[in-house]
């Protein structure tokens, strides 16, 4: 692993801060690319904690501008003979009803955790082709197999990541890159306090959503002692980074493999009376 490289976006905090250390761990020198870089000292203290600070390189990348991804590309292709993993993790959870939720908002959600993830794939691509060697993980979520009222900013984004994914793996099999989904379910992050728009305007007194929105808040929250720990979702993306042939999807999280396969095989008339049953709502 002396030799391997790794790109991690979204790296300041949550899954990438993780994932990154866990690489280093594992003998990756790791490109943790960030928006802020003086968002990095939380990632560099791990780092420090494990002896790896000198396998993380921090560099500043805005996966939502174009001239950012230019730059980060131009720098990669000048300092680095190859890059063996991309782990396309930035991303924000956007929620609210869409009654409510602005063609703004919309726009903002899928130019970061949609628009970001392709954009900086392409500018990884040509290395990984011509290395004829290379993965690609994608971060999605249970969200992207199995949608929620209220999160459809998010829940779309991530249904979208999952389809995209699925024509890259198939383009790219043939140049001997593999593209790879993790499916996270819930986890003890920050990425709803990070979000742009976190039901703030289906929470207001105003709101004819108020009440349901408020009963998806207390069931996120009675849930919150069972969210799984990120160190877990970071060991399982450094395994799949050094596999030979994984597999395309890798759901991950309690409950989830279950509740992707109830959503599969019920008629949508009992899945959603199940889903509406526990949020109380008839």
């Amino acid at each position: 692993m002396n030799n391997k490289t790794a790109i991690v976006t979204g790296t300041s905090s949550g899954f990438g801060l993780s994932t990154s250390v866990e690489l280093a761990r594992k003998g990756f020198t790791v490109i943790a690319a960030m928006r802020n870089c003086n968002k990095s000292s939380e990632l560099l203290q791990r780092a420090r904690k494990y002896g790896v600070e000198s396998k993380i390189i921090v560099h500043e990348l805005d996966v939502t501008n174009e001239g950012s991804i230019k730059a980060f590309q131009t720098w990669i292709n000048e300092e680095f003979r190859r890059v063996d993993v991309l782990i396309n993790n930035a991303g924000y959870a956007g929620a609210g009803f869409v009654e409510e939720v602005s063609m703004d908002e919309y726009r903002q959600q899928f130019e970061t955790n949609v628009f970001g993830v392709f954009a900086v794939t392409k500018a990884i691509l040509p290395l990984m082709r011509m290395q004829k060697q290379g993965c690609i993980i994608n971060i999605s979520s249970i969200s992207g197999k199995v949608a929620f009222p209220g999160l459809s900013p998010y829940a779309a984004s991530k249904h979208a990541i999952e389809g995209w994914s699925e024509s890259l793996r198939l383009e790219m099999q043939t140049f001997g890159v593999k593209v790879v989904l993790i499916e996270p379910g819930s986890y003890k992050t920050n990425i709803w306090s990070t979000g742009k728009q976190v039901a703030e305007e289906s929470l207001k007194s105003h709101s004819p959503y108020q009440d349901y929105m408020q009963s998806i808040e207390k069931y996120i929250a009675e849930g919150e002692n069972s969210f799984g720990d990120p160190e877990d979702v970071a060991r399982k993306i450094a395994k799949i980074a050094t596999m030979g042939n994984p597999d395309f999807r890798y759901p991950i999280g309690r409950g989830v493999k279950a509740t992707i396969l109830l959503k599969n095989f019920l008629p949508w008339g009992l899945w959603e009376k199940i889903i509406l049953s526990k949020l109380f709502i008839k």
